[in-house]
């Protein structure tokens, strides 16, 4: 064996302490992205359920609190002390990803806590009582196979009671110090809690699990939970509800504001901003996205007049809207089955193409419902995500409030956004890639998550969609309704639009009914900020798109492209132009 010299020993002694310096690294960064995972699911319970986290299954958190506020401070804190500890040189690329993503939300979260959105707990599109009431339903995320099962959502039952008195208690302080919800937000939320209310137990929402119980459960443990649930329904749930329903009326409807944007709360305008910044995860101001709007718009438009021409129309764009509206060859449904069964013929027919476009598809299956009744007149089309392991499918919900007046004109775009390869693809296979600290496989940033899903929108005609114009139109129609929010989120927030001014705007420049504009106005109106993630999203992914085609050239594969904006899971637009970037470079 050849004798090795000093200095040779000297470096690699050296060798060895740079290797275990850098294997604690990775080890402390592992624990922090993990403790991260564990804290951001204690102070998110029901999301910890819908994410198949089921240690949280009977915890519910009174979010609205003062204490609570405090945990939030505390976590954020915490995890920006601990990034600190951490040399990101030592770190993989997709560790480095983990490290930024932590660190864009902790900074986010910091600047939300500056405001007093707690004094505004609930709205009619989503939140704590929403969510409770779909759990409760039986057949969405909260199981209901064990007694224990059953014994866990009893807790949050009985936690529930309690947040509607806290929610109550904020909301007084909200009006106290003006802030309070749109009057015509307020309208809404009256009929949700007052549906809460029944005459038989039985017919109650939060009874629906008990209705037929696995055969997992005994008689005798049957028998016991009718029994609990019947009695916490009503004498705690029902209650609450019948208390909170004459205080919405009798003190909060009076209170309510008769603005509509949070421009006109104090601090709204720099709150709007943080909004924004949270939503789109760029710096793009509200002005200066409410100008991108208005260019989309218009460049939207001239593509509409030509499916007009094309199906030979002869008025305006805006009576064309209104026949698109009211044709009733589009509204020929006459069961919600049918409506369902329409979505299962799209999804045939785009099957044989999906594997052109993409390598990397998920294993999780998905399933296609109509919108629970409770909360289906003020429900939008949505995705609710299964779980990793595939044991509950992802749902593609459709409210169908009144099958007469469904028009289905956008129906084939709709699919490739809610189901595939819009969110379905994109969630579940973030939730099965192993590669991902699991905080990463749970996470959501919307710019990202919802412009993927208006991307794929784009992809229609490759997938055998969009032959007859008028589909093709409802893919113009919803790009549009996309590009037509960027002008009224930032209209109704920055510019002190009114409601009506931006329900006129919309009817102007899009083809949706008005109650399902109005729906939608009111919408941004509750979760300021939101709607601006579509376009913004949609927008980058596209450019990225045409920058590798054009730099790449032959080179450029369209799978490979999907694989690498799919495969990290959600990230801001910035890391994700980073990654693929650097894709190109190598690629070329």
């Amino acid at each position: 064996m050849k004798k090795l010299n000093t200095i040779s020993v000297i470096v690699l002694l050296s060798l060895l302490v740079v290797n275990c310096k850098s294997e604690k690294k990775e080890q402390n960064f592992k624990a922090i992205t993990d403790a991260y995972f564990d804290g951001k699911n204690e102070l998110n319970p029901l999301d910890a359920t819908q994410n198949g986290q089921n240690e949280y299954n009977d915890k519910l958190v009174f979010e609205m609190t003062d204490s609570y506020r405090k945990k939030q401070a505390a976590f954020y804190d915490k995890f920006e002390n601990e990034l600190t500890t951490i040399d990101t040189t030592a770190l993989s690329a997709e560790e480095k990803n983990s490290y930024d993503i932590i660190k864009w939300e902790v900074a986010v979260g910091k600047d939300l806590l500056k405001y007093e959105t707690n004094l505004m707990p609930i709205h009619q599109f989503w939140g704590t009582h929403l969510t409770m009431g779909q759990y409760a339903g039986g057949t969405s995320a909260q199981p209901f196979k064990t007694e224990k099962d059953y014994k866990n959502f009893l807790k949050r039952m009985d936690l529930f009671a309690v947040w509607v008195d806290s929610a109550m208690i904020y909301m007084k302080k909200g009006i106290d110090k003006g802030m309070v919800l749109p009057k015509a937000l307020t309208v809404k939320m009256i009929p949700q809690f007052e549906s809460m209310v029944t005459t038989n137990v039985e017919d109650n929402l939060f009874y629906s699990a008990l209705i037929a119980f696995p055969k997992e459960i005994t008689a005798d443990q049957q028998e016991t939970l009718k029994k609990e649930y019947a009695a916490t329904i009503k004498e705690k749930l029902e209650p609450q509800f019948k208390k909170i329903t004459a205080f919405l009326k009798n003190e909060y409807l009076p209170a309510s504001r008769t603005t509509s944007g949070i421009g006109s709360l104090p601090n709204g305008k720099e709150l709007y901003k943080v909004y924004a910044k949270q939503w789109t995860t760029t710096t793009k101001t509200p002005e200066e996205i409410h100008v991108l709007g208005l260019k989309e718009v218009a460049r939207i438009k001239a593509e509409m007049e030509k499916v007009k021409d094309q199906v030979g129309f002869k008025g305006t764009i805006n009576e064309f809207f209104e026949h698109v509206r009211t044709k009733p060859e589009l509204m020929s449904f006459k069961t919600p089955e049918e409506v369902i069964a329409n979505f299962e013929k799209i999804h045939q027919t785009i099957k044989p193409n999906v594997d052109k476009l993409f390598s990397l598809q998920p294993k999780c299956p998905f399933q296609i419902k109509r919108t629970e009744a409770f909360r289906e007149k003020t429900a939008s089309a949505e995705y609710s995500q299964g779980t990793a392991d595939g044991s509950r499918p992802g749902v593609f919900y459709v409210p169908i409030p009144d099958v007469k007046a469904y028009n289905y004109y956008g129906d084939e775009d709709l699919f490739l956004h809610e189901a595939i390869p819009g969110h379905h693809f994109q969630i579940s296979l973030q939730q099965e890639n192993n590669e991902l600290p699991n905080f990463r496989k749970f996470a959501w940033f919307g710019a990202y998550g919802e412009g993927w899903a208006l991307y794929t929108e784009s992809l229609g005609k490759e997938l055998g969609l969009y032959t007859d114009p008028y589909q093709y139109f409802g893919m113009l129609g919803n790009e549009m309704h996309r590009a037509v929010r960027l002008v009224v989120d930032t209209g109704i927030h920055n510019k002190s639009w009114t409601r009506e001014q931006a329900i006129k705007y919309s009817l102007d420049n899009e083809a949706e009914s008005e109650a399902g504009i109005i729906a939608e106005i009111e919408r941004y109106m509750a979760i300021p900020g939101q709607a601006l993630s579509y376009k913004m999203g949609q927008l980058k992914i596209l450019e990225l798109r045409k920058k590798a085609q054009d730099k790449m050239k032959d080179k450029f594969d369209i799978k490979v492209f999907h694989q690498k904006i799919l495969e990290s899971g959600v990230l801001p637009l910035a890391l994700l132009e980073k990654k693929i970037n650097n894709w190109i470079e190598t690629g070329k």
